[in-house]
C-alpha cells in the first residue's frame, strides 16, 4: 500500500525535499507523517483532510462545528480513543461512525468491531481537532495534572520540594543475587508449576504503586491469584526475566524471551514452553507469559467443536489440491488448534508443508516452520515468496496482515498450492469485503478462495457439577430457538465444584461458521455483493452461523446461555 507522503508528493501537494524533512522528523520523534508534514508548515490541516477524503472515499467532518452525545462517547473507552486517535460521532442502528486521522487503520476499526459489536463506518478528521475534542469530551490528562497541582499549592504554599534522581543507579550484581535467593526461586517454581496444573493459559505479573499482584488466564478469563510482598517486585521479575534469557539490565524497552521446563504433573515428567513478554509500565515491568503445553494441543478435528455439517465442508477444503482456506476470529479464540489440526490431518510424508509463524507456538513433526523476524526484514511477505521457491504443496501464513501478503498467498493459491491462513474480522462473510478493503480485486478473490471458517471460544459446563436449570421460554426464543424448541430443550449450567475451582466450567470448546465458497457466493462477489448479501446467501446454502453453532452447543448441555450471548450475534 503506498504511504500517506508518497501520494501526497505524486499528487504535486509537498516536494520530494518536504516529504524527506518529515519522514526525518518522524524518524526522530515519532508519530504520523502528516501531522510532521502539518507542523513543518507544508500542507495545512484542512487540506490534508480534503485530500484523505477523496483519496479514500471517506466523508470529511470538522469536529469543532459538532457537539457530541455523551450516550456516544460512552461506548468507546478513552484509553482506546487516545490509542488510535479516534472519536465516536453518531451511532445508527448497528452502525457507529467514528472520526479517525487515518481512514485506512483496520486494526483500530478492528478493536472498535470486536469491543462495541458495532459495524464501524469512518469520517476522516483533522488531527488537531481530533486530539482537541478528545481532551474536551474525555477530559485532558494534562489540565487533569495541573488542576491538581494547583490545588497542592493553595494548600500548602511554603511546601518543600525535593527533587529526586528519576533514574535509578542499576546495580546488576545485587539484582542477580536477589533473583538466584531460595525463596525467590521457589516462589517463581510455585507460579509456574500451579498454572499448570490449574490448566491456565497465561500468567500475568502485575506491578502497581502499592501492590504487586499474579493473575492467571483460565479458559479465557482471568483470575487473581496471589499477590506477592511488594519488596520481591524486583527480584521476581529479575528471575523471569533470567529464566527467559532477556536482558535484566534493559528496563525501558518491551523485550521477549522463552522459558522451557521439565516438571512433574499427575505422575508424569512433561516438558513445557512458556512464551515471555515483558513491558515497562510506570511502576516496573509487567510480565506476561502463554503457556505452550502441546498436551492442550487439540490436533483430532472431530473434538474441536465442529458440527458434522460443518466439519465435512471444512475437510473437503483442506483436501482439495490447491486453493486458500482462511480462518478468522479476534486474538485467543483459538485460530491456531485449528489450523494445526488442519496440518495435521493432510500431513502425509508425500506432500511439503511450510508455514510462516509470529511467533512459531508449537513444532509439527514433518512440518517446516519460520519465525518471522521483522526487524532483519523475515516478514510474511518475503517467507512466501521464498517457500513459492521451495516446491512446496501446503503453505501455512500465520496472518494476512497486508496488500503485500494477501497479493502473494493469492498468486500462490492460483499456481497450484493449498494455503492456509487466518484474517482478522468478526464473521465469515466480511473476510471477503476485508480482502478486498485491502486492494485485492474482487475476481482474484472468488477464484481463489475455498472456504472461510469464522470462531469463537466458549467455556465448556464441569462435567462434575452439572445440573438442568428453568429457563423463560421466551428467553429461549429471544436467543434463537424456534418456540416449539423453546418448550422441550433443558438448558444446564454448573454448580461449581472442587474440581472446577467453583466456576461451573471446565475446559473450552469452539464455535464455528463455515462459508464455503460456491458458485452462487462467487457470483456475489463478482457482482460486488456486501458482507450481508453473502452471508444470506451463504445461509440459503446450509452454512451454520456462529450463534446456530452455540445453540447446539446448549442443545447438547455443552456450554450455558450466558456463553453463546458473550460471543456470539444474532
Amino acid at each position: 500500500m503506498t504511504r500517506l507522503g508518497e501520494l501526497l508528493q505524486q499528487a504535486g501537494k509537498i516536494t520530494e525535499e518536504q516529504l524527506n524533512q518529515a519522514l526525518a522528523a518522524q524518524q526522530s520523534q515519532g508519530g504520523r507523517v502528516g501531522s510532521h508534514l502539518v507542523k513543518l508548515g507544508y500542507i495545512d490541516d484542512e487540506e490534508l483532510v480534503e485530500f484523505l477524503s477523496q483519496r479514500y472515499g471517506v466523508p470529511a467532518i470538522n469536529l469543532s462545528e459538532i457537539e457530541v452525545d455523551d450516550s456516544i462517547i460512552g461506548i468507546i473507552p478513552a484509553e482506546v480513543a487516545r490509542k488510535y486517535t479516534i472519536l465516536p460521532v453518531s451511532k445508527a442502528g448497528a452502525k457507529l461512525t467514528i472520526a479517525m486521522v487515518d481512514p485506512t487503520n483496520v486494526f483500530a476499526m478492528d478493536d472498535v468491531k470486536f469491543m462495541t459489536g458495532y459495524n464501524v463506518e469512518p469520517v476522516v478528521a483533522s488531527d488537531s481537532t481530533l486530539r482537541g475534542a478528545i481532551d474536551q469530551y474525555y477530559g485532558s490528562t494534562h489540565s487533569i495534572e495541573l488542576k491538581k497541582v494547583m490545588e497542592d499549592l493553595e494548600d500548602n504554599e511554603d511546601a518543600d520540594l525535593e527533587v529526586l534522581d528519576e533514574e535509578e543507579d542499576l546495580d546488576l550484581e545485587a539484582l542477580e543475587q536477589e533473583s538466584e535467593e531460595a525463596p525467590v526461586v521457589r516462589l517463581v517454581n510455585i507460579i509456574l508449576t500451579d498454572a499448570i496444573k490449574r490448566d491456565a493459559s497465561d500468567i500475568h505479573i502485575e506491578p502497581y504503586e502499592k501492590e504487586f499482584r499474579v493473575r492467571y488466564r483460565i479458559d479465557g478469563l482471568l483470575y487473581e491469584m496471589m499477590r506477592p510482598p511488594l519488596r520481591l517486585r524486583e527480584a521476581i521479575t529479575s528471575r523471569m526475566k533470567i529464566m527467559a534469557k532477556l536482558d535484566i539490565a534493559e528496563k525501558r524497552l518491551p523485550q521477549d524471551g522463552r522459558i522451557k521446563i521439565k516438571t512433574r504433573v499427575g505422575g508424569r515428567v512433561k516438558d513445557l514452553d512458556f512464551r515471555v513478554s515483558s513491558l515497562p509500565t510506570i511502576f516496573g515491568e509487567k510480565i506476561v507469559l502463554r503457556l505452550l503445553d502441546k498436551d492442550n494441543l487439540m490436533l483430532d478435528m472431530t473434538k474441536l467443536g465442529f458440527e458434522s455439517a460443518s466439519l465435512r465442508r471444512f475437510e473437503q477444503a483442506i483436501l482439495k489440491p490447491f486453493g486458500m482456506v482462511l480462518v478468522t476470529g479476534p486474538t485467543g479464540s483459538g485460530k491456531t488448534n485449528t489450523l494445526y489440526s488442519a496440518l495435521s490431518r493432510i500431513n502425509t510424508p508425500e506432500t511439503n508443508i511450510m508455514t510462516a509463524e509470529d511467533p512459531v507456538e508449537f513444532n509439527l513433526v514433518g512440518v517446516n516452520q519460520v519465525q518471522m523476524k521483522d526487524q532483519i526484514g523475515l516478514n510474511f511477505a518475503a517467507a512466501l515468496r521464498s517457500f513459492l521457491r521451495q516446491d512446496p504443496n501446503i503453505i501455512l501464513v500465520g496472518e494476512i496482515r497486508d496488500f503485500e501478503t494477501a497479493e502473494v498467498a493469492i498468486k500462490a493459491a492460483l499456481t497450484g498450492h493449498l494455503v492456509l491462513s487466518t484474517l482478522h474480522t468478526n464473521d465469515a462473510p466480511s473476510s471477503i469485503n476485508r480482502m478486498m478493503n485491502m486492494g485485492i480485486e474482487p475476481f482474484l478473490v472468488a477464484s481463489s478462495v475455498n472456504l472461510i471458517a469464522a470462531q469463537r471460544l466458549v467455556r465448556r459446563i464441569c462435567a462434575n457439577c452439572k445440573e438442568a436449570y428453568e429457563v423463560p421460554e421466551q428467553a429461549m426464543v429471544d436467543l434463537g430457538f424456534s418456540t416449539q424448541e423453546a418448550k422441550t430443550i433443558k438448558p444446564f449450567r454448573g454448580r461449581g465444584c472442587e474440581r472446577c475451582s467453583g466456576t461451573g466450567f471446565k475446559g473450552r470448546v469452539a464455535l464455528y461458521e463455515v462459508m464455503d465458497v460456491d458458485e452462487d457466493v462467487r457470483e456475489l462477489i463478482l457482482s460486488g455483493g456486501s458482507a450481508n448479501e453473502l452471508r444470506q446467501q451463504s445461509l440459503s446454502n446450509g452454512m451454520i452461523s456462529l450463534r446456530a453453532s452455540g445453540l447446539e452447543k446448549i442443545r447438547d448441555g455443552v456450554t450455558t446461555i450466558e456463553e453463546v450471548m458473550r460471543e456470539t450475534v444474532l
